[in-house]
């Protein structure tokens, strides 16, 4: 009996079932006074790890669990735990941490609403240069990623890559970020203008799109490469349908779409995800959606701010304000003082983004902005040493 509650244990775990707790202490107890059986050898010397695993998992489910029914009122607190869980589980991002961060030690106390200050706490996080996803595994406990996304970039720059380990947080992310700011998935038909983007695996914005076309429901909705004659025809049947219709595109890809084929368009969102990839001249934000709102017949263009790096979406209605899900924050850094982190302002861009949970939360990026005391931010370019991203937002 003892011998096949060990082997049925090890199974659950190898298959990533959480074993019972009580069931390993009890099995832990059998093994100590039937120390003479081979079976018993082996519990005792692998409990331990079993135990340690068992709490992990745990961790990582109440923490997960609290990050997508997140308030206001107690961000800070979930951000706390995740800051302190990686400082501890995440190699890179613990050895960047005891360089720099002095005030917040993985083992200081255990935080509350009351206790803690709205603004006190995340400027005094270590955040991680979003270059170390080009040069190092940024990983959150040890795991076998489920899928790897990889940055487009240009054939001359490193890409960066993000281990996933569950896949479905980001789907929960992006899904419950298209209900807050869209509405039910249902009454959309979701039409992707993804070229060179469907072209590769390993993209994450792909996913995401190719996720929300099928959650619709809608047989017109799909991905369009370099069809624009079958796109034009679509987006004409959904407006006499009077179809909610988004039309999600790289910057380049709608430029061409709205130059080749202007219609008007009453019932149809169009996003912009950023990005030129060397197909045109670099324009300001204000030339690009000038472009699109007169070739399509939109009153604004709305926007989309995402990276490979992070597994949560900022938009824009088409004010150049982006607004993040509960679950998301961005805060402004000094560019010649990368240590001095406000919550609002002039400045380089931070994210504290929750869900990503087994890589790094806390991420400094390259792009450069600001950030209002509603917490809303808008982009204005990138630092002047930094790669192009595929999915960059453009200079205003």
């Amino acid at each position: 009996m003892f011998a096949s509650l060990v082997v049925l244990t090890l199974t659950k775990v190898k298959l990533g079932f959480v074993p019972n707790p009580l069931l390993l202490q009890e099995l832990t107890m059998i093994a100590n006074t039937n120390s003479n059986t081979i079976f018993a050898f082996i519990f005792k010397i692998i409990a331990p790890n079993l135990l340690t695993i068992t709490q992990l998992i745990l961790v990582t489910d109440t923490i997960i669990n609290n990050i997508f029914s997140l308030t206001p009122e107690n961000f800070d607190v979930i951000a706390y735990e995740v800051y302190q869980f990686q400082l501890k589980h995440n190699k890179v991002y613990g050895e960047w941490g005891s360089v720099i961060s002095k005030q917040f030690p993985v083992n200081s106390k255990q935080l509350t609403v009351e206790d803690t200050d709205h603004c006190a706490l995340f400027t005094d996080y270590s955040f991680l240069p979003i270059s170390f996803f080009k040069s190092n595994t940024i990983i959150t406990t040890e795991f076998e990623p489920e899928t790897v996304f990889e940055s487009s970039g240009t054939t001359q720059t490193i890409n960066s890559r993000h281990l996933v380990k569950d896949v479905s947080i980001y789907k929960q992310s992006f899904f419950k970020a298209f209900e807050l700011f869209y509405g039910d998935i249902n009454d959309w038909c979701i039409i992707g203008l993804l070229p060179s983007y469907l072209e590769r695996s390993n993209s994450s914005l792909v996913m995401m799109v190719d996720e929300l076309i099928k959650a619709s429901n809608n047989p017109n909705s799909g991905f369009y490469l370099n069809d624009y004659q079958s796109l034009k025809e679509v987006l004409l049947k959904q407006e006499l349908n009077r179809q909610k219709t988004l039309l999600i595109g790289v910057t380049f890809a709608l430029l061409d779409f709205a130059e080749q084929y202007p219609m008007q368009l009453k019932h149809t969102i169009v996003m912009e995800t950023g990005g030129m990839k060397g197909r045109r001249r670099e324009l300001t934000r204000s030339e690009v959606h000038h472009i699109i709102t007169t070739g399509l017949g939109v009153e604004k263009v709305h926007s989309e701010y995402g990276m490979t790096e992070l597994l949560s979406q900022a938009y824009s209605n088409g004010d150049g304000r982006f607004i993040c899900p509960p679950w998301m924050k961005v805060v402004v850094r000094e560019e010649d003082d990368p240590l001095s982190i406000k919550p609002f302002g002039r400045g380089v861009l931070n994210v504290i983004d929750l869900a990503n949970i087994y890589s790094c939360s806390f991420i400094a990026t390259d792009d450069v902005g600001i950030v209002y005391e509603d917490g809303s931010f808008e982009v204005w370019g990138r630092l002047d040493n930094s790669d192009i991203r595929g999915c960059s937002l453009l200079v205003v």
